[in-house]
């Protein structure tokens, strides 16, 4: 038990030399990397920057103790730090200490969600989530993080939380743009995309190759800043109107005690939720993508307990709510970290930063952590995802488009909440109308298919139809009126038999839907039979009055039950094949 909820026990104990050797290189890796993240998305979230050093420290050496990804590193992200911003900018204006309070206050309650889901098992409502629906509420938060960063580019003021306001706020101000700003958030921009697409090849040319070139590739970010640091204290930009970090607290967070304001717990409560799923779904995946390539394994419920933990450690910190960041993690994943300790090593250096370095973010301009924000975030957008989509499934493609427009035209709370309501509209759609076979005899064998898609024999006066679903309450009624059609419509019917290979389970309501079935169809002189039933299926019926009052039998295969129920048609079409291959065999010899 003590394994199962502390998984560092079980990799603990293996622990040798080699593996912290790979998880201290692994570390400083992730650690350069992490920590112009972390100041981005704290100006994302509408937080002082050494907010986001604050929740990179703390949730990575909880998450060390309670994950069970080795390689995934959890902190601040950009689609949670927008929804922060989204949810505290309701409850109060940036820069005030009720937003503070209220972003650490969404950390909490949804630590206390997460693990409180965790503890009962609860990660499977994560699959309520429809990959459509995800990738279309990431594609709308991308593009509205990207305009949301345009206004330190351009250094203009603009607000909004969705894409219509914030592109009607920075067209009102186009006219004040700050060129200097604006040449140093071009220049950011310019060189981070050119770093990832092109340092590695002109490094390899220098000479340079293997982890070495991955490790400077990587750095492209902490270039960018140090260059325009630099270039801004140099040339006194920030005396020109170009927006910097200024003084950053240097040391670390103390401890914090969230507000136990009962009326700022109900704001907070349903966007804290949200922000729960969302950093859920998007934590399991990454861990199980990385799991799966070097053949771990991920616990989805002790996932819930450990991603909970960490944003209770944010919050106690001074933090606000974090998440697993796919990019961090798979450069955590390259770099070659072995275990969660390298999150902590990670933790430990993001400490050494907060303590000895943060008086040289003061003159950092605000345009390059929104530059670093933009590159990061265009690589979440998948606009040809639409197309695969729509190629695919009509169905997938509308809850996709609207959960983009959606959050596009009214928010990415809104949005979310459409995509969850959309993934549960359609799978209630989808099972409400199961797929349903009427099947006939495939001529020389004792298998049954489509009768639309195979040539095979039937009998009129057996409806012989195959349930593809498991039966329930959405779906229930629709069965029944299918039965109820096929009899009206063909006279000759005496044996209705429901073929169930497909049917997992029968509950309450489908259970009396059969029964109403067997009724109707007995007053009509039509006999019910099932066949292929399962076990567990078998075993509730059971436990029913069904089974004693109906009307025909249970067959463990159809072919038993057309052989019952039609012997000679059964007989003759398994013969007549067997016959023509017995002299197709002797024609050959």
């Amino acid at each position: 038990m003590l394994r199962k909820y502390f998984p560092i026990l079980e990799w603990g104990a293996a622990y040798d030399r080699d593996t912290l050797t790979d998880d201290l290189i692994a570390a400083v890796i992730v650690t350069i990397m992490l920590i112009p993240q972390s100041l981005a998305y704290a100006l994302l979230a509408g937080l002082p920057a050494e907010v986001g050093l604050y929740a990179s420290i703390a949730p990575l050496v909880i998450y060390a103790v309670f994950g069970t990804s080795r390689a995934l590193a959890v902190g601040p992200v950009a689609v949670a730090s927008l929804m922060t911003a989204a949810a505290a900018g309701q409850l109060a204006a940036q820069g005030t200490p009720e937003y503070y309070t209220a972003a650490i206050l969404m950390a909490f309650l949804s630590g206390l969600m997460l693990t409180a889901m965790g503890f009962l098992r609860l990660g499977f409502l994560a699959n309520f989530l429809s990959h459509p629906v995800i990738s279309g509420f990431i594609t709308a938060s991308g593009l509205i993080i990207a305009a949301s960063q345009l206004r330190h580019i351009l250094g203009v003021e603009a607000h909004g939380h969705t894409l219509v306001d914030i592109l009607a706020t920075l067209f009102a101000h186009l006219g004040d743009i700050n060129l200097p700003t604006l040449a140093i958030g071009v220049f950011a921009t310019g060189f981070l995309f050119w770093s990832r697409s092109r340092l590695k090849p002109l490094l390899n040319r220098l000479g340079i190759t293997g982890k070495l070139a991955g490790v400077l590739t990587r750095t492209g970010p902490v270039f960018a800043v140090a260059a325009t640091t630099l270039a801004t204290w140099a040339l006194a930009l920030d005396e020109s109107g170009v927006a910097v970090v200024g003084a950053v607290p240097q040391g670390l967070p103390g401890l914090t005690v969230p507000s136990f304001d009962v009326q700022l717990w109900a704001q907070i409560a349903v966007p804290a939720l949200l922000i729960s799923i969302v950093g859920y779904v998007e934590t399991i995946s990454v861990a199980q993508t990385l799991a799966a390539k070097r053949r771990q394994r991920v616990d989805p419920d002790q996932e819930l307990v450990a991603l909970g933990a960490s944003n209770l450690g944010s919050a106690v910190s001074g933090g606000f709510p974090v998440t697993g960041g796919f990019s961090r993690s798979v450069v955590n994943f390259d770099a070659g970290a072995r275990t969660p300790a390298a999150g902590a090593y990670t933790a430990a250096g993001i400490a050494l930063a907060t303590m000895f370095l943060t008086p040289l973010l003061f003159f950092l301009p605000k345009a390059t952590l929104a530059a670093t924000i933009i590159v990061a975030v265009l690589s979440l957008i998948d606009l040809p995802a639409l197309k695969r989509t729509w190629d695919y499934s009509r169905m997938d493609f509308a809850a996709m488009a609207a959960t983009i427009l959606v959050t596009l035209a009214f928010g990415v709370e809104m949005g979310i909440i459409a995509g969850v309501g959309l993934s549960i509209g359609l799978h209630l759609y989808r099972t409400s109308k199961p797929h349903v076979a009427v099947v006939g005899q495939v001529p020389g064998t004792e298998h049954f298919r489509n009768i639309d898609r195979h040539d095979v024999v039937t009998l009129p006066e057996v409806f012989s139809v195959r349930v593809d679903e498991s039966l329930y309450f959405p779906n229930a009624r629709f069965l029944e009126d299918l039965v109820a059609d096929a009899v009206a419509s063909e006279p000759r019917i005496r044996h209705v038999v429901l073929m169930c290979p497909a049917v997992n389970h029968v509950d309450a309501s489908a259970l009396e839907s059969l029964e109403a079935i067997n009724a109707r169809l007995r007053d009509a002189d039509v006999t019910l039979h099932l066949s292929e039933v399962k076990g567990p299926v078998m075993d509730r019926l059971a436990r029913s009055h069904f089974l004693d009052e109906l009307t025909g039998e249970v067959y463990l295969t159809q072919y038993d039950a057309l052989h019952a129920l039609a012997p000679k048609l059964a007989e003759e079409t398994l013969g007549a094949a067997r016959k023509l291959d017995a002299c197709r065999t002797t024609r050959g010899t």
